[in-house]
């Protein structure tokens, strides 16, 4: 289960995993547009179950441009993990630049009604037209 993603970061017991994926078939780098998929995995090990309530990503373009997106839930949905259960999800993320960088946090309430943040490892969106420019 590890290999399949290369990023992975824990925080008061919740392991949030990623593996991004350069989506070639929707990318144009003529076109200045890059395209990444990435998998998510939110793995619960607490004895308590968990509300993924909100998102904030800071995404980074190679010219070191920064945007920060926030939102309630992902992909639509504030999904309950119960205890030593897990959630996954794939979303995207478009570039105009052929590398880049995400991370961020998930907010998320305990079934006490504590509110925590979760830590999103770094992880780096990486295309074909970035590994042939750094040769």
């Amino acid at each position: 289960m590890r290999a399949l993603f290369h990023y992975a970061a824990e925080t008061d017991g919740i392991t949030v995993r990623v593996q991004p994926h350069y989506a070639t078939h929707e990318s144009d780098p003529a076109e200045g547009r890059f395209m990444w998929h990435y998998h998510v995995r939110i793995e619960n090990g607490t004895d308590r179950a968990v509300q993924l309530i909100d998102r904030h990503w800071i995404i980074t373009d190679a010219r070191g441009r920064r945007q920060e997106v926030s939102g309630a839930g992902v992909v639509g949905e504030q999904p309950v993990i119960a205890p030593g259960e897990s959630f996954d999800y794939v979303s995207g993320c478009p570039l105009s630049t052929p590398s880049g960088q995400m991370e961020g946090s998930y907010g998320m309430v305990d079934e006490g009604g504590l509110a925590f943040r979760v830590a999103i490892p770094a992880f780096d969106l990486v295309s074909p037209a970035s590994r042939r420019s750094a040769h």
